[in-house]
């Protein structure tokens, strides 16, 4: 009854990350000409850095994990 089972666990895993690639590729292609420009690199790593660091310390202060 459960010959195949771990294969198609496996299968459908590797389904998942795929897919996943696939879309997080998708999604950053077009920001490809935008990092040719220093300016513009400089900008969009600064967004990306900001957000995280907006990111954590919400995440902190919803979680109660330090007083800040």
């Amino acid at each position: 009854m459960f010959e195949g089972f771990w294969d198609n666990v496996l299968r459908y895993l590797r389904y998942f990350f795929s897919t996943l690639l696939g879309v997080l590729l998708n999604a950053v292609a077009p920001l490809g000409p935008l990092l040719e420009r220093p300016v513009t690199l400089i900008a969009l790593l600064g967004l990306f850095v900001g957000s995280l660091v907006f990111l954590s310390l919400t995440l902190r202060a919803m979680l109660g994990l330090s007083t800040i």
